[in-house]
């Protein structure tokens, strides 16, 4: 059990047979009246989010969320499979728990699943990726021009925005949290 008293960013609990994460929190002490814990959670299953006021001695079971690490390895679809590296079992997920990361995964490239009582609900890419750039039109030159940049198109099908130098073929990396460039790759 978890007290409302004892949240913080990212822990994870149970309300109403559902499991939420924490996004974040304040401790209020008002002049007048109880002190109480005012929450932004998730729920982890449908993505809804939530404002509420807690009293910091109530009490939510903890929800135990499993991360493994695992190989994508192809797409029949509808579904994207990916295997366990250790008992080489292989999950099906659908498209919606999955499209945000394979933005950036290639086949064979790792990525991280999370589940919940078994249950995988979300498929997410590592934080930084190197793709090669398969499309870009190529820079002009001259145009030197500070923070000019261009749409690339990587392997995986994403456009990310590069410098005007950057040209088909070159290895870049990505942030994959923000959708970002960070640099060339060797």
């Amino acid at each position: 059990m978890i007290s409302a008293g004892d949240f913080r960013k990212g822990i994870t609990f149970q309300l109403n047979g559902e499991p939420h994460v924490v996004l974040d929190f304040q401790h209020v002490k008002p002049g007048k009246g109880a002190a109480f814990v005012r929450t932004k959670y998730k729920n982890i299953l449908t993505g809804a989010t939530r404002e509420e006021a807690f009293n910091p001695s109530d009490k939510f079971p903890k929800a135990h969320i499993e991360t493994k690490h695992m190989q994508y390895l192809y797409n029949d679809g509808e579904l994207y499979y990916f295997m366990d590296n250790e008992t080489y079992e292989q999950i099906p997920v659908s498209e919606d728990m999955a499209k945000d990361a394979m933005k950036y995964v290639r086949e064979n490239d790792e990525a991280t699943l999370k589940f919940y009582q078994g249950a995988p609900f979300l498929v997410e890419a590592p934080n930084f990726v190197v793709l090669k750039v398969v499309e870009t039109e190529p820079g002009v030159k001259g145009d030197t021009a500070t923070n000019v940049t261009k749409a690339a198109v990587v392997e995986t099908g994403t456009t990310v925005q590069v410098p005007i130098f950057i040209e088909e073929g070159e290895l870049i990396q990505i942030d994959t949290r923000t959708g970002e460039y960070l640099g060339r790759s060797k």
